[in-house]
């Protein structure tokens, strides 16, 4: 454990982003889950409403460097291809 206050500081810091960053990756992969499993079901509506969800979750974990936007991005994209192929 850190000794000097500073290093308290940053350790408390780190740990609520570790929990804070965590949780947005669950709703990451939760969210991509919803639109692959209504893809799967052949549902179109309920497909492009979840990638409508999956898109703007995964957007701005790319905003908050969560993940890369990059990724964000290319996530997206492969997704709306899936949800258009219905």
């Amino acid at each position: 454990m850190a000794n000097h206050k500073s290093a308290i500081k940053r350790h408390k810091q780190s740990l609520k982003r570790r929990a804070r960053n965590r949780a947005m990756k669950t709703r990451i992969k939760n969210a991509v889950k919803q639109v692959e499993t209504a893809v799967q079901q052949g549902d179109k509506d309920q497909a492009s409403q979840a990638l409508v969800q999956a898109s703007s979750v995964l957007d701005r974990a790319g905003r908050r460097n969560i993940i890369h936007w990059r990724t964000a991005g290319r996530k997206v994209s492969r997704l709306t291809r899936k949800v258009n192929a219905i």
